[in-house]
């Protein structure tokens, strides 16, 4: 572990942590408030919104309606978003003239897209048109985060109300999330990545003549465009030379921004922010690992706010943090060391005068070692999936940390929302297992805690195991699933354990050895993304519902204080419990043995 690594980590939690308390308090504002000066500049927009689309910002819903308005609103999404792509060859915008996305892709970048997943078995670059991009896919980015914030809300106020059979309106809620808090955090940061490189525009793709004639090997496809295997089982390719270089173009910025900021992940660009038109400067690197984190940060001093005890936020953070800095530490010693089968090669790894020692494979030179093993800490500690190097080319434990981060349920941080309701049914389940402990009617917040609620809190917690266990274990099992894998034996199973990993929990960042755009995994993975977003946000508003209509206890000398040190460890404990028991075998099979096999 060296020292610029040690710094960055200081300086991001530093800056993270400073700015945290003001943008949670200016959300809970603009979430609750109608009246506040701080919105009043966005008012008449919201007014108008209202008007237009017949909603009564008044009008409280119980939590069924309220689930049904959030499953009604992310199915249209869904359609919406794959009419684009099915049509985007007719429509407008579409200077490189796309054509139409396949049935199966389309379903499925319909489903990562609106689950808030962002999960890309294409290249964005050589599939989407300009329209697509902006109008199906940054549209969801904003839509998504914001339901994530509006159910969030809804079970704060489960927490924060007592006898009231309401949560509040899922149509307000949306509307002020994404006016009053993405929609001016995403022009800002817009506006700042522009000032570093980042491009905005509606040109048509640059053809580059390049210096020298490039030869490679060209992976040689069949007539529905899936590679043709040797007998061995290899990909065939063909020899190729090329003299041009196609440079695309595009607004990116605009989506760079709001696929940050909204936790979403999915990139313009098949590389990501690993691409120079995405991620074009360290500043511009370090902008957005900030913007990846702030919005769940700052909603856990939301919700001490709401609740009425900051230090009830501030005992979560903590958790989060200090789960947090243990992944991180972990990233950065293990890609410090060189790649040792490299080293068995006579090859070196480290490849830059700036990460000596280190495992450079799959990194950008110029973010180098540092930089990107925090990047894949902080994408995959929020279920954001946005990168900036290849986590397929981590070594073995350092390809650990992303993929357990997302399978202890994304609530290390976690996404917009999702990452917070995530943590607090770990603290109702925390709590729980208190009370078992010394005899007691668990308490959380003066709600007593009963079977009901405990039922709804383990649908959120091993709904993903199972979408995740099970879907890992068809794939391994079929032709269709062991197809996709370029990397046969242990390294492969890794790679199709991350598909689910990252599916199931929203992520949308993957090993990117395993060829998932085919009809099989197109349709695994929209399950996984489907079910593992939706079912877990029904459970979460139906114990938000149970929660607002019981009385709040006044605390006794028996009730357990859930905002100091003691019930911040029990809070950690059952994250890794739960993971450690649903996982290890698993990763045992994958990661860890790669690792002891080296």
């Amino acid at each position: 572990m060296n020292a610029q690594y040690i710094g960055l980590l200081v300086l991001y939690l530093a800056v993270l942590l400073a700015l945290a308390p003001f943008l949670g308090r200016y959300i809970r504002i603009a979430m609750e408030d109608g009246q506040s000066r701080w919105t009043t500049w966005g008012r008449p927009l919201e007014r108008v919104i209202y008007r237009l689309s017949g909603i009564d910002p008044q009008a409280e819903m119980g939590w069924k309606r309220y689930a049904l308005a959030v499953l009604a609103f992310n199915i249209l999404g869904i359609i919406a978003v794959y009419a684009l792509q099915r049509l985007q060859g007719m429509l407008p915008l579409n200077p490189a003239g796309m054509g139409p996305v396949s049935p199966d892709s389309a379903l499925n970048t319909a489903i990562s897209f609106v689950a808030n997943t962002n999960w890309q078995g294409y290249g964005g670059e050589s599939t989407m048109s300009y329209l697509t991009q902006m109008l199906a896919l940054t549209v969801q980015n904003f839509v998504s985060a914001a339901t994530g914030i509006a159910v969030l809300f809804a079970l704060i106020r489960g927490l924060a109300r007592h006898c009231s059979a309401t949560l509040g309106n899922f149509w307000t809620d949306m509307v002020r999330s994404t006016l009053y808090v993405l929609l001016p955090l995403s022009l800002i940061l817009a506006l700042a990545l522009v000032s570093q490189g980042v491009i905005q525009n509606f040109s048509p793709y640059v053809e580059a003549q390049t210096v020298e004639a490039l030869h490679y090997d060209q992976p040689r496809v069949d007539a529905q465009g899936q590679p043709v295997l040797d007998a061995a089982g290899q990909p065939v390719t063909d020899p190729a030379v090329t003299q041009t270089q196609t440079l695309a173009m595009g607004p990116v910025a605009s989506q760079e921004a709001i696929k940050l900021l909204g936790t979403n992940g999915g990139g313009f660009f098949n590389a990501n922010s690993a691409h120079p038109y995405e991620n074009a400067t360290p500043l511009a690197n370090f902008l957005e690992m900030l913007a990846i984190l702030i919005i769940p940060a700052a909603l856990c001093f939301s919700f001490g706010e709401m609740v009425g005890s900051r230090k009830q936020g501030i005992a979560v953070l903590a958790a989060m943090t200090a789960l947090f800095v243990a992944f991180a530490i972990n990233v950065g010693y293990f890609e410090q060391q060189a790649n040792p089968m490299a080293a068995q090669a006579g090859a070196d790894s480290t490849l830059s005068a700036f990460s000596p020692g280190g495992n450079m494979e799959g990194k950008e030179t110029r973010f180098g070692i540092a930089a990107t093993s925090l990047f894949a800490t902080v994408t995959t500690a929020a279920s954001c999936g946005a990168v900036n190097g290849m986590h397929d080319s981590f070594n073995a434990m350092g390809g650990v940390t992303p993929m357990l981060q997302m399978q202890l349920g994304e609530v290390v941080y976690g996404g917009v929302g999702s990452g917070l309701y995530g943590m607090l049914a770990f603290a109702v389940l925390a709590v729980f297992i208190a009370g078992l402990m010394i005899g007691r009617t668990p308490e959380y917040l003066g709600k007593k805690i009963e079977a009901y609620d405990m039922k709804m809190v383990s649908i959120v917690i091993l709904a993903t195991p199972l979408l995740v266990l099970g879907g890992t274990a068809l794939a391994v099992s079929v032709s269709a699933g062991q197809a996709g894998v370029l990397n046969p034996g242990i390294h492969g199973f890794s790679e199709i354990l991350y598909a689910l990993t990252s599916a199931a929990n929203n992520n949308g960042s993957a090993f990117a050895g395993l060829s998932a755009n085919t009809p099989f995994y197109n349709v695994l993975l929209g399950a996984a993304m489907w079910f593992g977003r939706f079912a877990i946000i029904v459970a979460v508003l139906a114990m938000a519902g149970s929660l607002a209509a019981k009385r709040r206890l006044p605390a006794g000398p028996g009730s357990m204080p859930t905002h100091g040190p003691l019930f911040v460890v029990l809070l950690i404990g059952a994250v890794l419990l739960v993971g450690a028991l649903t996982y290890v075998p698993a990763l045992a099979l994958g990661p860890v043995a790669e690792h002891l096999l080296r």
